[in-house]
């Protein structure tokens, strides 16, 4: 198991609304699942096991979150970690309607971007690389009753050189 594996068991998180809390954490369970995602010679993808990824190597991580209870759970918003070590490819996130976050607290619409000032004073906008998202985020997600929510993401595992 790489270190990217090791990091993401268990971190996905489950938050919401105080009602929608007490529910998730009676009746909603999450299965975090990782695989890498191989490109066959006639162009078909396959998920195979991340045991033996190595940089350069895509994986996709996949959130299942499943509500064993019979009420809503109301106001979910699920959290998918992205490995420092790891680039996120802008456009896999599933569903796309995602928010990013480069720290953890707070989240914004992709593409990130940022407000940087120049040596003159002046300031100007720029994205943000994808390489330093930390984190993807689905929010305001109603869970049914015994219903099924999965979220997924894919990343590039960065070169043993490569910037943080």
């Amino acid at each position: 198991m790489g270190p990217w594996q090791k990091r993401m068991v268990g971190i996905v998180l489950l938050l919401g609304s105080t009602a929608g809390l007490a529910l998730a954490t009676e009746a909603v369970t999450n299965v975090l699942e990782v695989h890498r995602i191989a490109m066959h010679p006639d162009g078909i993808e396959a998920a195979e096991s991340a045991a033996a990824a190595r940089p350069g190597d895509v994986l996709e991580y996949k959130a299942l979150f499943h509500n064993n209870g019979s009420k809503v759970a109301h106001d979910l918003s699920a959290t998918l970690p992205l490995p420092a070590g790891t680039e996120f490819l802008p456009g896999s996130q599933q569903p796309a309607a995602a928010l990013a976050s480069i720290d953890g607290a707070s989240f914004e619409a992709l593409p990130l971007k940022r407000v940087v000032k120049a040596a003159d004073g002046s300031s100007h906008e720029e994205l943000v690389p994808a390489r330093e998202y930390r984190f993807l985020r689905w929010a305001g997600t109603d869970l049914p009753g015994s219903g099924d929510l999965a979220v997924s993401a894919r990343v590039r595992i960065a070169g043993v050189n490569a910037a943080p």
